[in-house]
């Protein structure tokens, strides 16, 4: 049987991700909603909770309401929703930028404090990453703000952007291994699911 953890309702956690984007306005936040609908599809066809997987997607980049920040937003989130009394959940804030489970796996600053930094690290070195951490990482690598698109697409914009380090190929072959895993599970190219908007997105001028 699937643990149950706690979770706020869906209008909270909208309720948080529209606060958060007062804070710190930006296309961040509807990279979040787009990520939380295609979770949300996903798991509806692998059997899986379909309210978690959505919610986990709308604030798994809620850290971003501390600022233009690199790493630390992985933080913030965690440090966010665990005050609010969503521990399991937090943690999806810390695992989505790592499918490769590594430190060194981040590209882009490393804005925190030796303390934050301490945190993350212990994660990735414990953590046995759940289907739904593996479920978002997935979603946040074939979502953009505008929508669902060609992993290919993102993670190119995303290196286009923060740079690649040694840990790159290894990043990007872990997401093409999530994606292989989900399309098992749901028996189906999970691109099938969202047909359309990726022709769209992908390959829109």
């Amino acid at each position: 049987m699937e643990e149950k953890i706690p979770l706020p309702t869906r209008g909270e956690a909208e309720s948080i991700l529209n606060w958060a984007n007062t804070q710190n306005p930006g296309i961040w936040a509807n990279h979040c909603r787009v990520t939380a609908r295609a979770a949300e599809v996903i798991a509806g066809f692998c059997a899986l909770d379909t309210e978690r997987a959505y919610i986990s997607g709308l604030l798994h980049d809620i850290g971003r309401y501390s600022g233009v920040r690199a790493l630390h937003h992985a933080y913030a989130g965690y440090d966010l929703l665990k005050e609010k009394g969503y521990a399991k959940l937090a943690e999806i804030c810390l695992s989505h930028s790592y499918p490769y489970q590594d430190i060194g796996a981040y590209c882009g600053e490393w804005d925190v404090t030796p303390a934050e930094l301490s945190v993350i690290t212990s994660y990735l070195e414990n953590a046995q990453y759940n289907i739904y951490d593996k479920l978002i990482q997935l979603c946040d690598a074939m979502c953009s703000a505008q929508g669902v698109c060609l992993i290919e697409k993102r993670i190119v914009d995303v290196t286009r952007r923060y740079g690649f380090n040694d840990f790159t190929l290894k990043k990007w072959n872990a997401t093409f291994s999530l994606k292989e895993h989900f399309d098992e599970a749901c028996q189906t190219n999970i691109y099938d699911l969202f047909r359309e908007e990726i022709r769209d997105i992908t390959f829109k001028t």
